[in-house]
C-alpha cells in the first residue's frame, strides 16, 4: 500500500510503498476513505510522544470500509462503513469494564502506538469493542473529522464539563477542537464565548453558535473580559489549544464552583503550566482532563447529528490528497486554518 512514512523525528516524511496490514485475530483492516489532519499528528512527528517507534505512519482520525476481519471478530464484516475512536480500548481491563475505554490501561492508538491512517489501509485491534458504524448518509470526510477533535469536544462539554442550558461557557482557542466545542455547547443550550487570536476564526465561531467573542491579541486581560461578559465568570471553561497562558486563563476566568476542562495537549515547555491554586481552593473549582470518547457514546452524538442539532460537516475545511499530506503535516506547527483538514484522495 501507499503510505506517509517518517523515519526520523522532525525530518520530512515521504510517500512510500509499504506492506499491506493484516488483521489481528480480534481486529480488522480498514480501507481508508478519509483521514483528518490533526495537530496531535504533528506532535508525534516532532517526537513529543514516547509511544512512537520509527519508522512510522501517522494518522488517527479515520473513516473507511472494512476489508478484512480476524477470526474472533463477531460484529463486523467486509463492506461495512466504520470509524473508530483514536484511543482503542482493550475491552478487558478495569477501566474498560467500567465503561471508560478512553483511558484503557492497555490502550492502543493508531498513528501513535501503531501505524496509522495516512495510508491506503490501516489495522485496528479489538474491533468488537471499538468500531462505530457510520450512517449511510454520512460522508466519509465528515466521519473522519469526528475521530479526535469532535468526539473529544463532545465528551469534554457533555460528560466532563456537564454543561446545562443557560450556563456561560468559555472556549479558549478556535481550531478544530475549539470550534467543535462551540458548536456542541451551543447545541446544549449554553451561552458560548469564543476566544482566539484572529478575527477570521472568531467570525466563524459566531456563525456556529458563539454569542460573544474575544480577540486575545487585542485584549489586555482576557480573564477580566470573560468575567465582564458573564457577570462573574464562566460556569465551564475549556482550553482547546494547549498552552500555558490559555490553560491559566481558562481556570482563572471561572466563577465560584466553576469547571475547567483541559483538552489541548500540554507538551514540551507547556507540560507543567502555572495554576491559580489559590482560586481553585477558595472558589472550589474543578479541574478535569478529557481524553477522547468511548465508542458506545457515539450513539448520542450521532442522534444529535441525525436530527440536525449538530452539523460537523460545517467544520470540514480543506480536502487534500495523500501526496499532499507530508507538507500539510509539517505545516501544523503553526496555527491551523479554519476547520478540519481532511485527506480524501489516496
Amino acid at each position: 500500500m501507499k503510505a506517509v512514512v517518517f523515519e526520523k523525528f522532525g525530518e520530512t516524511p515521504t510517500i512510500q510503498t509499504v506492506p499491506d496490514p493484516e488483521p489481528a485475530l480480534d481486529g480488522v483492516v480498514i480501507k481508508v476513505e478519509a483521514t483528518g489532519l490533526c495537530r496531535s499528528d504533528w506532535h508525534g512527528w516532532m517526537g513529543h510522544d514516547d509511544g512512537i517507534s520509527l519508522p512510522h505512519v501517522p494518522g488517527h482520525e479515520l473513516a473507511g470500509v472494512v476489508v478484512a476481519a480476524g477470526s474472533q471478530v463477531t460484529r463486523w464484516k467486509a463492506g461495512e462503513r466504520v470509524t473508530v475512536p483514536f484511543a482503542v480500548g482493550c475491552g478487558h481491563c478495569f477501566e474498560c469494564s467500567s465503561g471508560n475505554h478512553q483511558v484503557c490501561e492497555h490502550q492502543s492508538q493508531p498513528g501513535f502506538t501503531a501505524w496509522g491512517s495516512f495510508a491506503e489501509y490501516v489495522a485496528i485491534d479489538h474491533a468488537d469493542t471499538n468500531l462505530v458504524r457510520l450512517p449511510d448518509e454520512m460522508e466519509f470526510a465528515t466521519a473522519a473529522s469526528l475521530g479526535c477533535r469532535f468526539v473529544t469536544s463532545f465528551r469534554a462539554i457533555v460528560d466532563q464539563g456537564r454543561v446545562t442550558p443557560g450556563e456561560w461557557v468559555a472556549v479558549h482557542g478556535c481550531g478544530g477542537v475549539g470550534l467543535s466545542a462551540i458548536m456542541i455547547a451551543s447545541a446544549m443550550g449554553a451561552n458560548v464565548i469564543a476566544i482566539d487570536l484572529t478575527d477570521e476564526k472568531l467570525a466563524f465561531a459566531s456563525k456556529i453558535g458563539a454569542v460573544a467573542t474575544i480577540n486575545a491579541s487585542k485584549t489586555p486581560n482576557v480573564v477580566k473580559a470573560v468575567k465582564q461578559i458573564t457577570n462573574g465568570g464562566a460556569h465551564m471553561s475549556m482550553d482547546a489549544l494547549g498552552h500555558s497562558s490559555t490553560s491559566f486563563n481558562s481556570i482563572a476566568n471561572l466563577r465560584r464552583r466553576g469547571r475547567h476542562v483541559q483538552v489541548g495537549l500540554m507538551l514540551g515547555e507547556h507540560a507543567r503550566p502555572q495554576i491559580p491554586m489559590d482560586k481553585v481552593i477558595a472558589f472550589e473549582l474543578e479541574i478535569r482532563g478529557s481524553h477522547g470518547m468511548q465508542a458506545y457514546r457515539y450513539q448520542a452524538m450521532m442522534e444529535m447529528i441525525r436530527t440536525g442539532k449538530l452539523k460537523p460537516e460545517l467544520l470540514v475545511g480543506k480536502r487534500i490528497s495523500l501526496d499532499e499530506a507530508p507538507a500539510a503535516l509539517m505545516a501544523m506547527g503553526g496555527f491551523e486554518g479554519i476547520g478540519i483538514g481532511v485527506v480524501t484522495r489516496f
